[in-house]
């Protein structure tokens, strides 16, 4: 089956996203649960900014949500899609 050619278009803004490598480091840190900008970036040694431009574009393809506590607000993988796809792609880079 052919893919339609909306769906094939949002396939590829998937994999353009976790194409990059601040976005797949940001998803790595938050395979092991929420964080702030500022955890992010301090775990990254990036600025709050640069990580919240990238948070920007995961959230705007559904790869992490937000919450707000107050001021603070919070990022978590969307669903556990997001993981399984983070783990197959390493799965297939460590297995040559």
């Amino acid at each position: 089956m052919v893919l339609k050619e909306h769906t094939s278009t949002h396939l590829a803004d998937l994999f353009s996203a976790l194409s990059d490598p601040t976005r797949l480091r940001i998803i790595s840190i938050l395979l092991e649960g929420e964080r702030n900008v500022g955890e992010l970036a301090t775990h990254l040694e990036m600025t709050e900014s640069a990580v919240s431009h990238q948070l920007r574009g995961l959230r705007q393809l559904r790869l992490v949500r937000s919450r707000k506590d107050g001021r603070q607000v919070f990022y978590a993988l969307d669903d556990d899609h997001v993981a399984k796809l983070y783990r197959l792609g390493m799965e297939h880079v460590e297995h040559g």
